[in-house]
């Protein structure tokens, strides 16, 4: 293991200034979730993504690829959403081991229920006090940081751990 360099006050800066940023947008996203769609914000996430792929389905790796999102976790929304109505589940076609997520018309509507809120915050609270040469930095710099941070394997793809203890070899 090598030595880390401290962060000096400017990248401590900006560092906290993102995560405090991130904190303060997610909770209010959170918020109108609920309020307008009785949804939690992986939830929306999970029917965003499927409304925006060609076909209104996933595969559930692709979905936790994509969210970065533990498998349990996004199993455990997606049975939420299921059982709700709003999406439903199946092995694939060409792999049983595979799940495959799809969009019903019940979740396209609640998407749509939800949309102009979640589009009203983000807007006031992220887009309405940048300039568009604001929006163009902050996509290039995010973008860049997170092609690299992107390069390590996702967590749907990380081995899993063994939560059983090992029994003793007769």
């Amino acid at each position: 293991m090598t030595d880390a360099t401290p962060l000096d006050a400017e990248q401590l800066a900006a560092y906290f200034a993102l995560k405090e940023v991130g904190s303060l947008l997610e909770h209010a996203v959170e918020q109108q979730l609920r309020v307008d769609g009785g949804l939690s914000g992986p939830q929306f996430q999970i029917l965003a993504r499927l409304a925006g792929s060609p076909r209104g389905h996933l595969r559930m790796t692709d979905l936790a690829d994509g969210l970065v999102y533990s498998r349990s976790a996004l199993t455990y929304q997606a049975a939420q959403l299921e059982n709700a109505g709003l999406i439903t589940r199946a092995p694939a076609e060409d792999d049983e081991r595979s799940t495959v997520v799809t969009l019903t018309p019940g979740g396209r509507e609640r998407l749509g229920k939800v949309m102009p809120g979640h589009i009203e915050v983000v807007q006031r609270l992220l887009f309405d006090t940048l300039t568009r040469d604001d929006i163009a930095a902050i996509t290039d710099i995010l973008g860049r940081v997170r092609d690299r941070m992107r390069t390590v394997p996702p967590r749907s793809a990380a081995p899993r751990r063994s939560t059983g203890a090992r029994k003793p070899a007769d």
